[in-house]
């Protein structure tokens, strides 16, 4: 059975309250991602913004959070000609209510920071689908496949 979306208001690039439920009638693909400006990050907005077009014309918009503040979202954006709405968290709320947020092991060190991962919500608040712990590579593909499916 569907779970409900948690609800949540986050600030944009713009400092902008942007609100889940501003979006209630289409698809959101909601990502969780850990750092703008890294690799993997990159590279998952750049799929994500290649992809519009084809996410739009399926009644979706796309947003990112992370823990980054405004500014830094609003330099990312500028620099790779993101498309994707990119909302910030810097009190890691959100990203705790969706259980992104844990503990995490490199090079022997332990720290909190976001698991990579992506919910596709319904246009009525449901999430319909979820990917924990995501690899990068082919997933926007993945994403489009599911939301074919569902709608």
């Amino acid at each position: 059975m569907a779970k409900k979306a948690v609800e949540f208001c986050l600030p944009d690039e713009e400092e902008k309250l942007v609100c889940l439920k501003d979006f209630r009638g289409k698809w959101v693909v909601l990502y969780f991602y850990p750092k703008d400006n890294t690799s993997g990050c990159t590279m998952e907005a750049i799929d994500f913004t290649v992809h519009m077009d084809r996410l739009e014309k399926m009644n979706a918009v796309v947003i990112g959070i992370s823990p980054d503040p405004p500014k830094s979202h609003a330099k990312f954006i500028d620099k790779h000609g993101l498309k994707v709405k990119l909302l910030s968290d810097k009190s890691h709320e959100v990203l705790e209510k969706y259980g992104v947020w844990q503990l995490k092991k490199m090079y022997g060190r332990e720290y909190y920071g976001v698991v990579r991962s992506t919910f596709i919500i319904s246009p009525d608040g449901n999430i319909d689908h979820e990917w924990r712990k995501v690899k990068v590579k082919g997933h926007v593909e993945e994403v489009i496949k599911k939301l074919e499916e569902l709608t």
